[in-house]
């Protein structure tokens, strides 16, 4: 008598044909990162300028940016914004220029990352598929978390303070819902790079940019923080402030 065996379904891939805009007026940058991405399983969409940028990204809704800084037009850090005001969609941006003022600038325009020309296709590739997992990462639905003024949903992606909801990018959500769940401890810019970003290697310089932009949506006064504090010569702690009534 013969036996047979079922095989568990296979779960599919919750990044499969989700959609990716490349902009970069580089022909040759482009046609390898939409391969690579397009290999991956991603649906790409691509332009060269600025204008167009902003205008198919409204119209197609893309799951994630991949962004030149220096573009025809208007520049990545104009589209960027722009996008930023439509929609909290993540972006990727590449820069040319190495002086670090310049990847910061990318940063606080509202990037969730970046990487720096020449770069490897395939950690692009790795670092659209990080950010997507966090945007689209399941959750059960008791991940909701109050922490003194904050509640956090993450099945929703979403954060409150006082009952408003808070307008975060992705990395910026992914760090204050770190925060949240660990109030009142210290930690390191290298610590948080691991935790929030996945990197055991990075700039440091993209947690100081992500801590300065969610004091400016949480503090009082962000001169003066008070929520998200500085340990001089450590790292950073999450006072939660106290429980509403």
């Amino acid at each position: 008598m013969s036996t047979s065996s079922t095989a568990s379904p296979t779960r599919p891939d919750p990044l499969k044909d989700r959609r990716v805009l490349v902009v970069d007026d580089d022909p040759t940058v482009s046609e390898v990162v939409c391969s690579y991405l397009r290999s991956a399983g991603f649906l790409v969409d691509e332009t060269a300028d600025g204008l167009s940028a902003v205008e198919i990204a409204r119209r197609t809704r893309p799951d994630l940016i991949v962004l030149d800084r220096m573009l025809p037009g208007i520049d990545g850090l104009e589209v960027c914004r722009r996008i930023r005001a439509d929609r909290a969609v993540p972006v990727i941006m590449l820069t040319a220029l190495r002086e670090e003022d310049d990847r910061i600038g990318g940063l606080e325009a509202g990037a969730d990352d970046y990487l720096a020309k020449p770069f490897s296709p395939r950690e692009l590739v790795l670092r659209v598929q990080s950010i997507l997992r966090r945007t689209l990462a399941e959750f059960s639905p008791e991940s909701a978390v109050d922490v003194g003024e904050f509640h956090l949903d993450v099945s929703s992606r979403q954060v409150f303070r006082h009952r408003a909801e808070l307008a975060l990018t992705v990395r910026e959500f992914d760090l204050l819902a770190f925060l949240i769940r660990h109030p009142r401890q210290v930690f390191s810019r290298e610590e948080l790079l691991r935790a929030v970003w996945g990197w055991e290697f990075g700039d440091l310089s993209t947690v100081t940019v992500h801590v300065r932009r969610l004091r400016e949506k949480i503090e009082p006064d962000p001169a003066h923080p008070s929520l998200l504090a500085t340990v001089w010569g450590v790292g950073y702690r999450f006072d939660a402030g106290e429980a509403t009534p």
